[in-house]
């Protein structure tokens, strides 16, 4: 992806979530100079990946297969105490982010406002392939079944809890606008903790065809 087009996707994810009334914390807005040096002030930010991330997922077709999300906290069991992550994201209609599940972190995927989140999902069996089994979700806390390969849509307000193992795609409802997700869950770890059904690239390659106006978490350490 061209610097310029992240940067043009960071403003207007900003200005979504201003529409949102969604803050993020200051260091957000910072300025790639504004890092120099602060390393060790900010080292819990550098070393667990806080911060804008975006990705393509390896499909050059971002608006068709991609996720722009900024990571607010996040924990690191080698280094600090905090078992839990915190992520704010925007999903655009139809804009897919691929089938997969997680071997360690559980998670809660909340439609925080905008338009419907859709979820497909499938169990998955010894072997890590699509279980034809049905299988049992809590949406807010209430159990409920979905067949194998099947949907589930969030409305603004409305949470799904994924368990480990718990093939997951989602994607904005046509029709129905962009839609802020939240994602709460326990330490997020996206270099080993990644398990796509279809093998898919995570961090894009970037084209420095400008400056960046705000830096991504795998802009640090050519950075501070």
């Amino acid at each position: 992806m061209k610097r310029s087009e992240i940067n043009q996707l960071i403003r207007g994810s900003i200005e979504f979530f201003n529409q949102m009334n969604f803050k993020l914390p200051p260091w957000a807005f910072w300025k790639p100079a504004d890092w120099k040096g602060k390393y060790e002030s900010c080292q819990e930010i550098v070393d667990n990946m806080h911060g804008w991330d975006l990705t393509d997922f390896g499909s050059g077709e971002f608006q068709k297969q991609g996720l722009i999300l900024f990571t607010i906290r996040n924990g690191n069991p080698l280094k600090d105490k905090k078992i839990y992550a915190e992520k704010i994201m925007i999903v655009e209609e139809l804009q897919e982010t691929p089938m997969h599940f997680h071997w360690s972190k559980m998670e809660d995927i909340i439609n925080r406002g905008g338009g419907n989140l859709v979820i497909d999902l499938y169990k998955s069996d010894s072997e890590e392939k699509f279980s034809p089994d049905d299988f049992e979700v809590k949406i807010d806390g209430i159990s409920r079944t979905v067949n194998a390969g099947g949907s589930v849509t969030l409305t603004p307000g409305e949470s799904i809890c994924l368990v480990q193992g718990l093939y997951h795609r989602f994607y904005g409802e046509q029709g129905k606008g962009k839609v802020l997700v939240g994602e709460v869950s326990a330490v997020n770890d996206d270099s080993s903790d990644n398990r796509f059904y279809e093998p898919v690239g995570r961090f894009p390659e970037i084209i420095e065809d400008e400056e960046p106006i705000h830096l991504l978490a795998s802009d640090y350490k050519n950075y501070i």
